[in-house]
């Protein structure tokens, strides 16, 4: 699934902070991953059982494809993960630190911060880490 939107900047107060509104949290689904293009950037949402948003970039970090948002959402360990659609490595969703690079040099995905607002899903185009 994904979704189409026009993002608005909602706080650029701080000069490395850009608050983009994404989506609805509505219209986010438990452990299904969605992909945004937030002004050119492409990431991928997770929206969890606990109702916690992560946003990570699209971009595979082992095969540069356009895939993280069809990525397998679990755990490893207590930490909360995302295996990649292509080569199986498993990143955790809140640090991007690759925890399983399935023999292959690590790499590490970017994180967005994530806040919920009115509902709405806001990610932090300026906030990667």
């Amino acid at each position: 699934m994904s979704i189409a939107i026009d993002t608005q900047t909602v706080d650029a107060a701080a000069a490395q902070t850009q608050w983009v509104a994404v989506c609805p949290l509505s219209a986010l689904h438990p452990e299904r991953g969605v992909a945004a293009i937030l002004d050119g950037t492409q990431i991928a949402l997770f929206r969890l059982g606990d109702e916690s948003v992560f946003a990570v970039q699209q971009s595979d970090p082992y095969s540069g494809s356009q895939v993280m948002s069809r990525g397998l959402v679990g755990t490893r360990g207590g930490r909360l993960t995302v295996a990649s659609p292509m080569f199986k490595q498993v990143f955790d969703l809140a640090t991007g630190e690759c925890l399983d690079s399935v023999g292959k040099e690590e790499r590490t995905l970017l994180t967005y911060p994530v806040r919920i607002e009115h509902g709405t899903v806001l990610v932090d185009l300026g906030g990667t880490r």
